[in-house]
């Protein structure tokens, strides 16, 4: 009992704030993709948004990993690199069970193993897409492992990792450009993004994290408010995505999971 009581009066009001940013830091990450889950479960649409965004994330999640052996970071940075890797392969299986049930008439099969560039991160079965990030995750696992002593090496796997993960609300500000519409966006999903992004570029700031993460969440502040300026652009604009889906369900060409690639005619 008296160990339990010195535990709970070593408990102080610093240390509670710094337990619970860190454990924002570790699932506030992944909160963002919820709504956006739900809602293309609901609707069983994935129209609306771009699987190139988890590509941005599995990549940059994967590094930033490689980047902790190389320059120790604080762990629940490290968790949330983890944990968004899992979110993201969640996210994509469910994008290609939507689309492939979506389909009339079936074209045919898409898979990593074609080699075939037209249908880079489009492919039409799950494994595919785990198999590239199996790939990826080797290959730059041994690179690092025999330059790990190297500094400019670590330096600049520790940027690519953030400057990459800064980007990855780019595909969806493309794909709402091209469309001229947010239609099937979740706009919920791009106000938690933002104020993710307010709230771990401050914490990276405060913790004195590395130069990398706190210039890169800058970045994606700035990105995060750009999509929210179309959202108030495209409002009430929703012909292009009604358009899309009728000529999706009559196309018999492969399809994959992502709306920013093209299908051949």
């Amino acid at each position: 009992m008296d160990y339990i009581l010195e535990e709970v009066q070593e408990i102080t009001i610093p240390k509670v704030i710094k337990w619970t940013s860190s454990t924002v830091m570790i699932f506030g990450g992944v909160a963002p993709f919820i709504p956006q889950y739900r809602e293309i479960k609901k609707k069983n649409d994935a129209e609306g948004f771009s699987l190139y965004v988890c590509l941005v994330l599995l990549i940059a999640n994967t590094l930033r990993i490689l980047f902790w052996f190389g320059k120790r970071y604080e762990l629940p940075l490290l968790a949330q690199s983890m944990i968004m890797n899992v979110m993201m392969l969640l996210m994509i299986h469910l994008c290609v069970r939507v689309k492939n049930r979506g389909q009339i008439i079936r074209g045919p099969d898409r898979v990593f193993t074609d080699f075939d560039w037209k249908y880079f991160w489009a492919w039409t079965d799950f494994q595919s897409y785990v198999d590239f990030l199996l790939i990826v995750s080797l290959i730059m696992s041994l690179l690092t492992f025999l330059l790990l002593d190297s500094v400019i090496y670590i330096e600049i796997l520790g940027f690519l990792a953030l400057f990459i993960e800064a980007m990855l609300a780019v595909p969806q500000l493309i794909r709402n450009f091209k469309q001229k519409s947010t239609e099937g966006m979740s706009i919920l999903m791009v106000l938690m993004w933002t104020v993710g992004d307010l709230f771990k570029t401050t914490y990276f700031v405060l913790r004195e994290a590395p130069a990398q993460f706190w210039l890169c969440g800058g970045l994606q502040v700035l990105i995060d408010l750009t999509i929210l300026g179309q959202v108030q652009l495209y409002k009430g604009n929703t012909a292009p995505h009604v358009s899309r889906q009728s000529s999706y369900h009559h196309r018999p060409s492969g399809g994959g999971c992502s709306s920013d690639h093209p299908r051949p005619d």
